[in-house]
């Protein structure tokens, strides 16, 4: 059993300048072969990190990439005039690779052709260790003593060039992790999970870019206000519309028009521009001017046959949501009841994030369709389903005896 940790961060050092200085930023082939042979020859894992313009541009590109390696120390590079870092890739393919939050980073590192082989994750080392938050900051505070400012975390790094203080920023955040790491590694020694660690590195490595969504619309902020189909009409059109325009521009949707615009298109139904211009969020001065682009595309909507409508919801694959599962399958319902609370049990006693502990979709498809309820038809079930090795040991029997509650 895992005892509780020390949550409460001790009086922090603010750490403010990198050792060494800021470097400057690799923009020239040159200094990035430089780069590339020294860290190659350098000694122990890699530490590596992506800043992106989330919020400001299309995509996940990464337009800043940190690495840094004893003893080379802290290497920035702009990604932008290469194209891609595959002869840095092929550098450091062998040695692990520390980062915070890859399931994160690794996309868009990935876009540039670099993949490791080996990864330590910080942050899910630490959900794993029983930390209540995991952010970088936080963590940093927790283990090392050391104040870590995140005012630069949501700027936007495509701007050229990148300020002063954002680059010392950067510098900070890559300095730490090998640290950090190792901080964690101890930890995890300590209560006994670090092969549980190891397995969930793994599976974030092997892990596919998931398939794109369906209807991803249907995400827009405010659904909730839509009531009809033909409005879900205007709200795919408009979205699908944005989209276009966002990547055209390479420039985040919600800049180019909010999802509140969109909602409030689809509500009001407006007759004719006039009106859509004095709708809530149409009347911006960017906003103003795709009154007369966007317009026929809200009309071409009001033109459809009821076949072409979208449906009110997404026919899906899994299960209903829990809530309506006691009216449609009291059975099923029990067995979720059950199944939640044995996971719950385990969590605490070995102080994990229940969502760590096994993903609650596995759970639900479980409880609602068991394919089996006996103690090695569970263990397959959750082998298939991707459930690591310790995730198998440890939740398999308390399922297997919550498939029977119904009985």
């Amino acid at each position: 059993m895992s005892e509780a940790i020390e949550q409460t961060p001790p009086a922090a050092v603010p750490l403010s300048e990198p050792r060494g200085g800021v470097p400057d930023v690799i923009d020239r082939l040159d200094a990035l072969d430089a780069a590339v042979a020294a860290l190659a020859a350098g000694a122990g894992p890699v530490a590596v990190d992506a800043e992106r313009a989330s919020g400001y541009r299309y995509g996940q590109r990464a337009y800043l990439v940190q690495v840094r390696r004893e003893p080379v120390g802290t290497v920035l590079i702009d990604p932008i005039p290469f194209g891609d870092l595959r002869r840095l890739n092929a550098a450091i393919i062998d040695t692990e690779w520390i980062v915070h939050a890859a399931s994160q980073d690794l996309p868009s590192l990935r876009e540039l052709g670099l993949a490791p082989k080996r990864l330590f994750d910080t942050e899910l080392a630490a959900r794993l260790a029983g930390y209540e938050r995991v952010g970088l900051a936080t963590m940093v505070e927790l283990l090392l003593g050391f104040q870590l400012a995140k005012e630069h975390s949501a700027v936007d790094w495509s701007r050229r060039p990148l300020p002063e203080p954002w680059l010392r920023y950067a510098a900070l955040d890559v300095e730490v992790l090998i640290d950090l790491r190792d901080a964690l590694e101890a930890e995890l020694i300590r209560q006994d999970k670090l092969e549980w660690a190891r397995q969930e590195f793994d599976a974030v490595l092997r892990a596919v870019a998931p398939a794109p969504r369906a209807d991803p619309w249907r995400r827009t902020s405010g659904m909730h206000r839509v009531r009809n189909r033909r409005q879900l009409a205007v709200v795919r059109a408009l979205w699908e519309a944005r989209d276009g325009l966002a990547r055209q521009r390479d420039s985040a949707p919600g800049r180019v028009l909010s999802d509140a615009a969109i909602i409030g298109a689809a509500v009001a139904m407006p007759k004719d521009p006039q009106e859509l211009a004095k709708v809530t969020g149409w009347g911006g001065r960017s906003t103003r001017r795709l009154v007369p682009e966007l317009w026929p595309t809200i009309a071409a909507t009001y033109e459809l046959e009821e076949l072409e409508l979208p449906r009110q919801a997404t026919p899906g694959d899994g299960p209903p949501p829990p809530s309506r599962w006691p009216d449609r399958d009291p059975d099923a319902a029990n067995r979720l009841a059950a199944a939640r609370s044995g996971l719950a049990e385990i969590a605490e006693r070995f102080n994990l994030p229940v969502e760590n502990l096994l993903t609650p979709e596995i759970v639900r498809r479980l409880a609602w369709s068991p394919p089996a309820r006996d103690l090695a038809g569970i263990r397959d079930y959750l082998t298939q389903a991707g459930a690591r090795p310790w995730q198998v040991e440890l939740t398999a029997e308390p399922l297997a005896a919550a498939m029977l509650a119904d009985q």
